[in-house]
């Protein structure tokens, strides 16, 4: 008797927690832009700039106990960029850089997640800029909050690897070819 009573209040309890679990498994399918944001930094003659990018959609699927099965893709509208002044936003617009006629979005689509531990993950993708792409790999932190996720990381980038900066920009001396990528994303758990 006292061996079925226990039997039944450790199968309860087993029962309890895996209910708990699931009740705070969360799956994240889209982010709020007015929290999200994605900002750039580079350096101008040796001397550190920051920019951003004020225009950006976002599709995502992320359980963060399935990250294998993790999918984004992020479309962002190179026009929108702010380089700290107007000059330099129109002058990045041009052919020359971003060549906004011709090629209006940048793409990053997620091709792998791995969990590194500790709410950090490694991702890997396509950036495509200008009709070139190429793969990149990007280092995130997780940060849950019930319904809400904080996302954030960043990658580096090589200008030249996209013809970002033709012509008299080539010039590495005058813009580093090097680009960091850093993104803030606030993440919704579907059905909020």
């Amino acid at each position: 008797m006292i061996k079925t009573t226990m039997s039944r209040k450790l199968a309860i309890g087993a029962m309890a927690m895996l209910m708990a679990w699931t009740a705070q498994a969360v799956e994240y399918d889209r982010i709020d832009p007015a929290e999200s944001r994605i900002d750039f930094g580079f350096k101008q003659m040796g001397v550190g700039m920051d920019g951003r990018f004020d225009k950006f959609a976002v599709t995502l699927q992320f359980d963060p106990a399935k990250p294998e099965a993790a999918r984004a893709v992020l479309e962002l509208q190179v026009d929108s960029v702010d380089t700290g002044s107007v000059e330099g936003n129109e002058e990045v617009k041009g052919k020359l850089w971003f060549d906004a006629a011709n090629h209006p979005l940048a793409r990053f689509e997620a091709k792998g997640l791995k969990a590194l531990g500790d709410g950090r993950f490694e991702l890997s993708g396509d950036l495509t800029i200008k009709g070139r792409t190429k793969p990149v790999l990007a280092s995130l932190s997780y940060v849950p909050d019930g319904a809400r996720a904080r996302i954030e990381g960043s990658f580096p980038m090589k200008r030249s690897d996209f013809g970002v900066g033709e012509g008299e920009w080539a010039d590495f001396g005058l813009v580093a070819d090097e680009i960091e990528i850093r993104f803030k994303m606030l993440a919704l758990a579907a059905g909020q």
